[in-house]
């Protein structure tokens, strides 16, 4: 497990480079760098929790630049905690609706948003393809990590696990945690019939089980617990939205002038 944390564009970032292919560019936002106000200061980048949408579309603005992307080529999906990949190579524009991102494209930026749910970025070994997933509970329960990873070969495939919810901060009740009591180590006992569930061992037991190598897989250090650098649902509501975001580099293109 692992942090890189630097500033991109002004904007404090966890930058994802270290663990993926040349040719790929990924960030995890913080909650710092934008221009809301309290409970959404400062850089939320979700437009369905109650913020000004004046201040949301500037948050959304300075992520795309530090991106180096328009904000039309900015591209987020209305998630829905299900198992839905979008194939963005034919997009052209449009409302979006899923839980998973994927392109092969260089002039688009993938961006999952959440405040606790487990962001997971996939990258082809040769970095041609690319794609952002949002795995909450619902969406774990309903495959979303094994229906991203049909596109790619999961035996080469390298994926980075974001900032999400610790074990110890996440109480749920059976109906949720009984969907995840065949994974080792997710579910814990806590007081009455609360149990405590790790989205991240959840998140590794099935990347594994559809045949991703473990050693493929980086996960970043930080939780959405410390609300001083991530916004948490469970800890504050109504709260903003952080985002892991990606994209391909654009191949170079070399211009040759008369000699």
């Amino acid at each position: 497990m692992t942090t890189w944390a630097t500033s991109r564009g002004g904007l404090p970032v966890v930058d994802l480079a270290p663990a993926i292919p040349t040719g790929v560019d990924a960030v995890v936002t913080t909650r710092h760098g934008g221009v809301g106000r309290a409970p959404y200061d400062s850089l939320n980048l979700g437009d369905h929790v109650g913020d000004d949408p004046a201040v949301v579309s500037e948050n959304r603005r300075r992520v795309s630049a530090a991106m180096g992307v328009a904000p039309s080529a900015l591209v987020l999906a209305r998630q829905v905690h299900g198992a839905t990949v979008l194939d963005l190579d034919h997009w052209s524009g449009g409302p979006l609706v899923g839980d998973a991102l994927f392109t092969t494209r260089d002039d688009l930026a993938l961006a999952i948003l959440v405040a606790d749910c487990v962001p997971v970025l996939f990258v082809a070994p040769d970095g041609a393809a690319i794609a952002v997933a949002h795995a909450g509970w619902r969406g774990l329960a309903a495959g979303v990590l094994h229906a991203t990873l049909r596109h790619f070969d999961a035996t080469t495939v390298r994926v980075v696990v974001g900032p999400h919810i610790s074990a110890t901060r996440y109480q749920v009740g059976p109906e949720v945690s009984d969907h995840f009591a065949d994974v080792p180590g997710a579910v814990r006992e806590d007081v009455g019939d609360r149990r405590l569930l790790d989205l991240g061992a959840v998140t590794r037991h099935q990347l594994r089980d559809a045949g991703v190598d473990e050693r493929r897989v980086v996960c970043v250090a930080s939780s959405s617990d410390d609300t001083a650098h991530f916004f948490s649902d469970r800890a504050a509501r109504p709260c903003g939205r952080f985002a892991l975001v990606a994209r391909r580099r654009p191949a170079e293109r070399v211009t040759r002038g008369a000699e």
